[in-house]
């Protein structure tokens, strides 16, 4: 089965503007916006408002427009990864998880699938751009100015303009295997940042390795490409892959990528801005504060400088951003997405889990509800154990919720029915104390040190009960069959029809739906 959709030329950052336009999904601000904290409360407005994506055509203090909001609705997330519905992201989900723990296939149809995503992958291998639009204009030494680019800064008191959606591209210095992620850069001179990154990325491990080996390590920042390489970057991956094969795995076609000038790397050939240069492991300058996720101010910390001695460019270039702060925000939209991705290769690492949710009023990553086929007592335990260390992206989720597979994740009422009902304090509580922790978070009592909880709000079995449980209420399929037959009779034809999604997730999700639709037409 394909996933992928042909959108016509969709591979860069301003044929997905160019789409997004033609589907009323754009608007274009042409009065001077300040990026010091106006553009950010724009955008943040209108984001709250299900609206449109923007490009801030005239920014002050800079000839470089913005985009931003690109991806602040599910649907404009599934349009980037040329996807039509968001059940697609599913089915793109089981052809990562055959990537993330393969076995022999048993039959002709596992054959077959596996012949189809060889053929993925072979479809999906990166080719170089001998002669790539990033390389339109370059700059050089002391022509190298981080003040000309619109640097946004969101919130009064962050320390400084930022990057926050651009790509940063190391390599491991051993494998020379590239690592992509999404990290927050600090401005400290107009030719240097800092690069905020936690110690289980990536880009963190790769400089330990060039500091064993007493070398500087290189960086290269692409900002500016397509919102499908931004979700690859997010995507748990096998770690033998590269993200470049991951994100042509996405797309159905192969990235295609430019060698640097000044460093050994590859970037996407036709981002707006690359920066090039160099981290010396002994340097580190002050980052932060910055409003975070957690809809906090982060702490000041000692980070890895970069300096840079290189910029090349498209002519006329777009700058991508946006911000962080208490969802929703674009980062939430992601995780949302994410999450569909996610459930097919939870489940292929974890067989008894038949789904699992990441509230986004919960950051969407620091409250998992896992609901399991209970088989055997202890088992909800040992889901919520093997969910921790299932996949990276869940090194840092604070509370999982294991409940049975009658529960349905995502509606809260039964959620909070399972807690209330199935759960004793005494008995059904597992706490993990001093567990590396998520330094953002100011609730953990050591700042990188904190415990995880557990809850097994499954129906107990076995030696889990001492006594006799109620029988569970239920009606006979007989008595729903008849009173589905008299429906029409009783006068309520009317009420007849699919219920909405009682989260309020769900409803946040169908109202920026419905009013996008009213939009467009």
């Amino acid at each position: 089965m394909n996933f992928f959709r042909s959108e016509p030329g969709s591979r860069d950052l301003r044929d997905f503007i160019t789409l997004l336009e033609k589907k009323g999904q754009l608007r274009r601000i042409t009065s001077e916006v300040n990026p010091d904290l106006e553009l950010a409360a724009i955008s943040d407005r209108i984001l709250g408002m299900g609206g449109p994506a923007l490009l801030f055509e005239n920014v002050k203090g800079s000839k470089i427009p913005v985009a931003i909001n690109l991806l602040g609705t599910l649907e404009r997330v599934v349009w980037s990864m040329g996807l039509e519905k968001t059940e697609d992201l599913e089915g793109l989900g089981k052809k990562l998880a055959l990537l993330q723990q393969p076995r022999p296939p048993k039959g002709i149809k596992d054959t077959l699938q596996f012949a189809s995503l060889l053929w993925d992958l072979i479809k999906a291998q990166p080719d170089l751009d001998l002669t790539p639009s990033c390389h339109q204009q370059i700059f050089k030494g002391e022509e190298v100015n981080l003040d000309k680019l619109p640097l946004i800064r969101p919130w009064p008191d962050d320390a400084s303009g930022a990057i926050t959606l651009g790509l940063v591209i190391t390599k491991d210095p051993e494998t020379k295997i590239p690592n992509v992620g999404v990290y927050r850069l600090q401005r400290q001179t107009e030719r240097t940042m800092t690069v905020h990154w936690l110690s289980v990325r990536g880009g963190a491990g790769h400089l330990r390795k060039a500091k064993a080996m007493g070398k500087k390590l290189e960086v290269a920042i692409a900002i500016g490409v397509h919102p499908l390489l931004v979700m690859a970057a997010a995507t748990p991956i096998p770690i033998q892959l590269s993200e470049w094969l991951f994100a042509g795995i996405y797309a159905g076609k192969g990235v295609r990528l430019a060698r640097c000038k000044t460093v050994e790397l590859e970037v996407p050939s036709n981002s707006e801005i690359v920066l090039e240069g160099t981290i010396d492991p002994e340097e580190e300058m002050p980052d932060g504060p910055f409003g975070d996720h957690m809809g906090f101010y982060g702490g000041i910390e000692p980070s890895p400088l970069i300096r840079f001695h290189c910029i090349t460019q498209r002519k006329n270039p777009i700058f991508l951003g946006t911000f962080s702060g208490r969802p929703p925000k674009e980062e939430a939209m992601l995780a949302i997405a994410l999450n569909r991705i996610y459930t097919p290769i939870l489940k292929q690492q974890i067989p008894e889990v038949v789904d699992f949710f990441l509230p986004m009023e919960a950051l969407s990553y620091k409250l998992a509800i896992i609901s399991i086929s209970k088989a055997y007592p202890g088992q909800a335990k040992r889901a919520a154990i093997a969910f921790w260390s299932a996949l990276p992206q869940f090194t840092y989720t604070k509370f999982v919720v294991v409940v049975d597979s009658t529960i349905n994740v995502r509606d809260p009422r039964q959620v909070i029915w399972a807690i209330s009902s199935l759960v004793d304090p005494q008995r059904d509580l597992f706490i993990i104390e001093n567990t590396p922790f998520d330094s953002l978070d100011f609730a953990s009592e050591q700042i990188g040190l904190g415990g995880r909880l557990a809850i097994d709000a499954t129906t107990k079995i076995g030696p889990e009960k001492r006594h006799d449980w109620g029988q569970a209420l239920h009606r006979s399929k007989e008595i729903e069959n008849a009173v589905d037959e008299r429906w029409d009779e009783l006068g309520l034809s009317d009420l007849t029809g699919k219920e909405a999604d009682p989260t309020l997730f769900g409803y946040v999700i169908e109202e920026l739906m419905r009013k996008h639709k009213s939009q467009s037409q």
